[in-house]
């Protein structure tokens, strides 16, 4: 198999869709933050756009991440290297500890007192038996200013957390922060430097501007930097689809995180996350000019002591690299080279660019059965669209259009451990959605089922022809 890469420079045309009965009205808007050269990386594939060049694809392996986590250093309840020994143990190639607007480096206290507030009276003792006396750093009442002050720990910076825990080709600490801008959550890995929230009038504004500071410290630093859009309907607030496909610097953002409650399913105000998906993808590629967003999965965990809301191990990234560095994690991210689960692992996954045709295999779980939807919208699709009403008050829903059935729509289902699908030139683009029978090992409301979903392929960016 070949992989194809391609850089293209576009001319595109900005614009936004207003509610409207029946049709959809664009407006002229303005240019992007940082005009993006796109390429469409799916699977083993580039979307030939241009001059495409041809080179052989190198061994490369399945690695899974967690890249959304927190811990004592912003809102979780637990220390972070237990947080990372709990990942480590159970699997994990690489992870990111991505806490609320701070890095996990300097020095910082917390008190025994905050400590069993956020995890119980347990997180301390377990933290005690896991590790030596030599490694846990305390302050007794005696060694602080105030007779009053309650018994401190410190927290162990990334650093020295990466010293002691990553083994090369084995397991991997990807720095992070989840700058945090009132409702706009926006995961910067593998970062550098703090970037303070940017702030805007809209919630288009505040993700354009976190997202400018991080191609800011990308180009000044050198350094790859990944950023991807969390919960975008955390709270029945957010971004809507026609807003998240018009951000087209977004290259990435959460389909599935696993928050109980955090909006993955959608509601009446809100389409669910992999309704935006198809619908952003759709805009992209028809109205845009642009790439499709790759979702990912995560947990977005903050509860390690009993609590239920937010536990780890719900949602992982399994991607397909060269080699287990940052390097080429990101490289295989930003190719498309990945997809997301909640408990369903594939054995093969790869989009043929000559034969058109997108095959998987998944592996076996014991008596679990497989159901596989490509899903995909085709170039005819119906293009109408209606705004949203409340069922219970009548009333039209603000922002939110509701879309004809054939954008995103099932163009075939599988049953078993194998499943393709042959293209027939009108799709354009499929992702695979595969569900299994069986429950995962940590359910939500939102997740009843075992599920993973590939990246969108198979798409293609016309280039613009510029006006003369």
């Amino acid at each position: 198999m070949h992989r194809y890469i391609v850089h293209a420079l576009l001319s595109i045309s900005w614009f936004v869709m207003h509610p409207s009965a029946g049709v959809s009205c664009f407006a002229q808007l303005p240019q992007p933050v940082n005009e993006p050269a796109l390429h469409g990386s799916l699977i083993n594939d580039t979307v030939a756009v241009g001059t495409a060049v041809e080179r052989e694809a190198p061994k490369s392996q399945w690695y899974k991440g967690n890249l959304h986590t927190h811990s004592l250093w912003s809102d979780g309840d637990d220390f972070p290297e237990m947080i990372v020994d709990w990942y480590r143990e159970r699997g994990y190639s690489f992870l990111a500890l991505s806490d609320h607007n701070i890095l996990s480096e300097g020095e910082k206290w917390i008190s025994l007192a905050e400590v069993e507030k956020r995890g119980g009276k347990q997180a301390f003792l377990k933290y005690q038996a896991r590790f030596p006396d030599g490694w846990i750093e305390t302050q007794s009442s005696s060694d602080l200013p105030s007779p009053d002050s309650l018994a401190k720990v410190r927290l162990q910076t990334l650093s020295k957390i990466q010293a002691a825990f990553e083994v090369p080709g084995k397991f991997l600490l990807i720095p992070s922060e989840e700058i945090t801008d009132k409702g706009v959550h926006i995961n910067a890995t593998n970062i550098g430097e703090l970037i303070e929230p940017q702030g805007g009038a809209s919630f288009v504004d505040m993700v354009r501007n976190n997202l400018r500071a991080v191609g800011e410290q990308t180009q000044s630093s050198g350094r790859d930097i990944l950023p991807f859009l969390n919960h975008p309907n955390l709270s029945d607030r957010g971004v809507s689809a026609e807003e998240l496909a018009w951000i087209v610097e977004s290259r990435f953002f959460e389909v599935w995180n696993g928050v109980e409650g955090d909006g993955d399913l959608g509601s009446v105000k809100r389409h669910s996350l992999e309704r935006m998906w198809d619908i952003t993808t759709t805009l992209r590629l028809t109205e845009y000019q642009a790439a499709p967003m790759f979702g990912l999965a995560t947990d977005d965990s903050h509860d390690y002591n009993g609590k239920q809301k937010a536990k780890p191990g719900r949602g992982w990234i399994q991607v397909r690299a060269d080699s287990l560095s940052t390097q080429s994690i990101l490289a295989a991210m930003r190719a498309g080279d990945f997809y997301s689960s909640t408990g369903v692992e594939l054995t093969q996954l790869e989009f043929d660019p000559v034969q058109r045709r997108l095959s998987l295999q998944i592996r076996a779980d014991g008596d679990a059965r497989f159901t596989t939807r490509f899903i995909g919208t085709r170039r005819d699709y119906d293009r109408t669209t209606t705004p949203r009403t409340d069922p219970e008050s009548g009333e039209v829903v603000p922002g939110i259009l509701d879309y004809s059935l054939e954008v995103g729509q099932v163009l075939a289902t599988v049953q078993g451990l194998q499943a393709e699908y042959q293209f027939t030139g009108d799709e354009l683009y499929v992702r695979a959605e595969v569900i299994s029978s069986k429950a995962p090992e940590f359910p939500t409301s939102e997740s009843p089922w075992q599920k993973c979903w590939t990246q969108p392929c198979g798409w293609q960016i016309e280039q613009t022809k510029p006006n003369n």
